[in-house]
C-alpha cells in the first residue's frame, strides 16, 4: 500500500531538506547554542560517572543543540 504526500508534507519536505545559508545574527545565535550546550556537556561530564546513561545524555545535549540550530535556520526567512 502507499499513501499520497499532502500539499503540507510537500512544503516541509522541501524546507526541511534545504541548505539554509545562515543571514543576519544567526550565525551568532548558533555559536551561543553550540556554547551553552558544550558548557552544559562538560558539567555533566565532570559531575557523573561514565556511563551508558552519561553517553545519552550527551548524545541528546548534541541532539537539542541540533535541533535549535535547525528551528532558527528553517523558520525564519
Amino acid at each position: 500500500m502507499f499513501y499520497t504526500i499532502t500539499e503540507e508534507q510537500r512544503k516541509r519536505l522541501e524546507n526541511d531538506f534545504v541548505y539554509h545559508a545562515p543571514h543576519g545574527d544567526q550565525p551568532e545565535r548558533y555559536e551561543g547554542i553550540r556554547n551553552a550546550a558544550m558548557r552544559y556537556a562538560e558539567y555533566l561530564i565532570v559531575r557523573c560517572p561514565p556511563s551508558r546513561e552519561l553517553s545519552l545524555a550527551l548524545t541528546h545535549i548534541e541532539e537539542a543543540m541540533m535541533l535549535a540550530n535547525a528551528s532558527i535556520a528553517r523558520n525564519e526567512a
